[in-house]
């Protein structure tokens, strides 16, 4: 990482890496002050979303060492999109973050054509964000997760053999709540914040009916924000209360599921849902 880069993300490496699908990722690691893997091994947790959220989320490591709330020692992974990609990572994530066969609401592509008509995309990128939205991989980048970037850190970073961690937020909050659901063992705590449930038909719900009683084990923390609840664009409106619906079913069955309101609206609320999910899933 450069000096400029390394001065604004303390202790934190970058490298890229391709997928066995074909896919380049950039991927941020960054460590605690003075890590020392031989003497204490630490468990990753892993962020999605990297070109956005890791410069206000990896600054966060240092809440392992605040004296007020200490947080369990993590090993942050940010991943995201590189090279030439990283500018289209906004498109990119509906690829890799949203579950296979999910509808496209039309409270969405509403959102994305009023976007348009306010100079926010051309229309080259409205269409290709809705096509992205159409042939989706959430499995894909779950098995790239797990399977191909896991052990890579595992082996560069000597990372403990359990405890680890997933967030996300939006669409990211929207994979978590798949990877959740999904049954993955590399995860201990989930955290998803304003999870992109916006349809009713979600492939979230089927997934619910399909696990019946056999919920996973691992934690799940789940926040919204109430600005989008209480604001009048549609399309959050219902991420809201779709994202409660999730909580709901889950709790009438007994799962011990933690959650939070933040005051927060759709784009400032990422760092907070990322403390909000340390400070309840990963707290000494």
């Amino acid at each position: 990482m450069s000096t400029m880069w390394q001065g604004c993300l303390a202790d934190t490496d970058y490298f890229e890496t391709r997928s066995s699908g074909g896919h380049d990722y950039g991927v941020w690691v960054t460590t605690p002050p003075g890590y020392d893997p031989a003497t204490t091994p630490t468990p990753a947790v892993y962020v999605v979303d990297g070109n956005f959220a890791v410069g206000q989320t990896a600054p966060l490591i240092v809440t392992q060492a605040d004296p007020m709330q200490r947080i369990q020692p993590y090993i942050q992974v940010s991943v995201g999109y590189a090279g030439e990609e990283a500018q289209h990572w906004d498109r990119l994530r509906n690829r890799d973050l949203v579950p296979p066969g999910e509808p496209v609401a039309k409270e969405l592509v509403d959102a994305v054509e009023m976007g348009f008509q306010a100079g926010a995309r051309t229309r080259e990128e409205s269409d290709a964000y809705l096509a992205e939205l159409r042939d989706t991989h959430a499995d894909a980048f779950l098995s790239f997760l797990t399977a191909e970037l896991h052990p890579r850190i595992e082996r560069d970073y000597g990372t403990a053999t359990s405890g680890h961690g997933l967030f996300g937020y939006s669409y990211g909050g929207l994979f978590s709540l798949y990877a959740w659901l999904s049954g993955s063992t590399l995860f201990g705590s989930i955290g998803a914040g304003s999870p992109g449930v916006i349809g009713e038909n979600s492939r979230i719900f089927a997934m619910l009916e399909e696990l019946g009683d056999g919920l996973p084990t691992a934690e799940l923390h789940l926040t919204v924000n109430d600005r989008e609840l209480l604001g009048d664009l549609t399309v959050y409106q219902n991420l809201a209360k779709n994202a409660a619906t999730v909580l709901h079913r889950l709790t009438s069955r007994g799962k011990a599921v933690t959650s939070a309101v933040l005051r927060e609206t759709h784009v400032t609320g990422l760092q907070a849902s990322f403390l909000s999910y340390l400070r309840t899933c990963r707290a000494r």
